[in-house]
C-alpha cells in the first residue's frame, strides 16, 4: 500500500510541476497561446487561467493528503531509533587523560630579571 501511495505522490508531483511551469506569472502562459486577450475564443483567457489555478490547488491538496496518508499508514519507518555511532560510544567509554582539574597559575610576586 505504501508503494502505491508513493507512486501516486510521484505522479502528482510531476503533474504539479508541469501545471506550474505552464503558467505565466504575468498572466500570459497557456492562455496567451490560445489567442491572447481575445474574449471570443473558445475557452477564453479567463477560463484557461481558472482551470490552471484550480488544477494547481487540486494537485497541491492531493499531494498534501497523500504525504499525510503515507505517514499515517506507515508511521514506524521514520521513528525507529538510530543505532549509536562508534564515535559516541568511544566518547562515552573514554576516560579523561588528566585526573585533577587544571588550577590557575599563582600570581607572580616578583618580576623576572629581564623585565626590570
Amino acid at each position: 500500500m505504501t508503494y502505491l501511495i508513493m507512486s501516486l505522490i510521484t505522479i502528482v508531483s510531476i503533474l504539479l510541476i508541469l501545471v506550474v511551469l505552464v503558467q505565466n506569472p504575468k498572466g500570459g502562459g497557456l492562455s496567451s497561446a490560445f489567442g491572447g486577450s481575445s474574449a471570443s475564443m473558445i475557452g477564453g483567457v479567463k477560463r484557461t487561467n481558472d482551470f490552471l489555478e484550480k488544477a494547481t490547488w487540486s494537485l497541491a491538496i492531493a499531494l498534501l493528503v497523500l504525504v499525510i496518508a503515507v505517514n499515517v499508514i506507515n508511521p514506524s519507518q521514520g521513528s525507529e531509533a538510530l543505532p549509536e555511532s562508534q564515535v559516541s560510544e568511544e566518547l562515552d567509554n573514554a576516560t579523561p587523560s588528566f585526573q585533577t582539574p587544571i588550577q590557575p597559575a599563582a600570581p607572580a610576586t616578583e618580576l623576572p630579571a629581564s623585565a626590570e
